[in-house]
Order: C-alpha cells, then structure tokens, then sequence
C-alpha cells in the first residue's frame, strides 16, 4: 500500500506490567481507571486498546480473569475499538497464567512476545526516592537477575492454540532476531500475513532507540516478508516515545503510545491519561498529512474477525 493511500493506526497500550505506581500517580491500577482511560483513549482516536490487568488493592501486575472481567467488557460496549489482550503478562507470570483470560476471552487480537530476553528496567529503581507499596522496590530490583521466557514451543502452542478461534497477533520484537523467529514460524505455515509487527526499541536487554536501529527493522521485515504482507507498527520506550513513533509513521509504520510504554507526555511533565497521549501523536499525524485510521479500518487492514467472534 502506498504512503499516499494508507491510514495510520494507533494502538494504545493503557497500563503494563513493566512500571510500577510510584512512577506515576496517574497509572490507572483499579479496574475502573482502567476502563475509564482506555474509554478516553479511544475517544481521542485509538483504534486499537492493548490491556493488563492490575491488583486493584496495591496496583501489581495479576493474570486474574475475575480482574480482566471486571473492566474488558465495559471497555466492550463503551467503544468500538479493537480490543487487544496481552499474552506477555510479566516476566513473574507462568504461561498458563499469561494465558489464562486470553483462553476465556478469545479476543480479536493478542500481542505475542517473539523471542525469550533480558527484559529489565532495574536502574529505575535507584531513581525513586519515594515508594506506595512495599512490594514494588523488590519488583524492579529482581529484573535485573529474571528472563522473559517465550521459547518456540511457547510460541508455537499460542500460534495454533488462539489461531484456532480466531484471535490475530501483535508481533512484539524487540530486536531482530525476533523478526527472523515470526520468519520462522511463517515458513512452517503456523502463521499466515498480514502481519501487525510491533518494533519496540528503548528496553533493556532490547534494541536501543536509535534511529538506526527502526531503519534496520523496516529494511529486515521488508526482507523477509515483503512490504505488502505485513503492517508495521513502533513502540518507544520511555522518553523516547514520540519521536520513534514520528519516523516510524514518516517510513510507512502505524504508532503505539500509552502510560505501559512511557509514563511522559513531554520533558519533564507527567501525561495524565492515555489519552493525552493519544491526541498528541494524532496532532503530529495530522499535522504531517497522515489520516488515521477508524477502528474498523484497522480490522479490515490486520483481517481480524470482527467483535462479534470474541467472548466478552
């Protein structure tokens, strides 16, 4: 599809499981924030609303379908957004918890992580000087020692497990090797275009946030799947968020922001919502020339089932 034809589509990824609540007063934790949020982010353009869960009582990350149901199916009927459920969870999470609400809710779209990593952001918690719960300071500073597990024998039992329903994947890849592993897997036909690629750069143990680094991820998915076979899409962690999203939209990519990717609306000052967000990468967008794409646009672009296939 040309640059001058296309719609970009924004994802919006509402909460995590990466940051912690002394990080931001305005992380939504409590279902209903979440729901509210991801509401309000669809509202400013979101097409697509990537969700956790938290632990309403002190704001950790939980695989908890009682938690998942207690804001999903509001956001549900409240929006027409696509409705994307992690099946990263957190590096804590074992796979059959990552996997226990996606199983139930067979969603339209899930992110599936493409490779095990270091996954870490540690050094942050030499940075907080003041802490809300007890348990988050041990959170951060265990990163350092853990390993986000997705083997391909995880990732071929999600592949063709929610596949068998219905459910398409955002392709998280935080480094190219990623991108040969969803390689792999195509060339076994377990997974057939278009591809929703998500190059997220700036995490530890990840691709750097180089400007260099999202050129080679572009130049290698057009290697290896051809330009019209999949969607790409640039997630940047922390500050810089806006700016890695910017060229990657510029290069022909879609957009991700949320509070789950970086807690900032600018330098120095806190985003209060997704929202916020949202509407900010929307202005540069459409500042840019770029039109963005509806809900049902992003359906159609990805071939996804449509909301009347998911059980919630």
């Amino acid at each position: 599809m040309s640059n001058a034809s296309r719609k970009v589509i924004i994802s919006c990824a509402v909460t995590g499981s990466a940051h912690v609540p002394s990080m931001s007063e305005y992380l939504p934790l409590s279902p209903a924030d979440i729901a509210a949020q991801a509401i309000e982010a669809a509202e400013a353009g979101a097409a697509i609303l990537h969700l956790h869960a938290r632990d309403p009582r002190d704001g950790r990350p939980t695989p908890s379908p009682e938690v998942y149901r207690e804001f999903v199916p509001t956001i549900a009927r409240a929006t027409n957004a696509v409705i994307n459920i992690t099946t990263g969870g957190s590096t804590r999470m074992t796979l059959q918890e990552r996997l226990a609400y996606p199983r139930a809710a067979r969603p339209e779209m899930c992110s599936l992580n493409m490779g095990s990593m270091n996954f870490s952001l540690h050094p942050l918690a030499g940075r907080i000087d003041e802490w809300r719960f007890d348990w988050e300071k041990p959170y951060l500073e265990s990163m350092e020692d853990m390993i986000f597990r997705n083997t391909f024998k995880d990732i071929r039992e999600i592949l063709t497990e929610f596949q068998a329903h219905g459910t398409r994947f955002e392709f998280e890849c935080y480094d190219v090797g990623h991108l040969y592993n969803l390689a792999h897997f195509a060339d076994l036909g377990l997974v057939k275009g278009p591809f929703f690629i998500q190059s997220v750069l700036g995490i530890l143990g990840g691709l750097g946030p180089d400007p260099e680094n999202l050129v080679t991820m572009r130049a290698t998915a057009d290697r290896l799947f051809g330009r019209e076979n999949y969607h790409f899409s640039v997630l940047g962690a922390g500050r810089h968020q806006m700016p890695l999203v910017t060229m990657g939209a510029i290069l022909g990519g879609n957009v991700r922001v949320g509070l789950e990717d970086s807690v900032y609306l600018s330098r120095g000052v806190k985003a209060r919502t997704n929202a916020e967000q949202v509407r900010k990468v929307r202005r540069i967008l459409e500042e840019l020339s770029f039109e963005i794409a509806t809900p049902d646009e992003a359906r159609d672009m990805l071939g996804l089932k449509g909301p009347s296939g998911v059980n919630f």
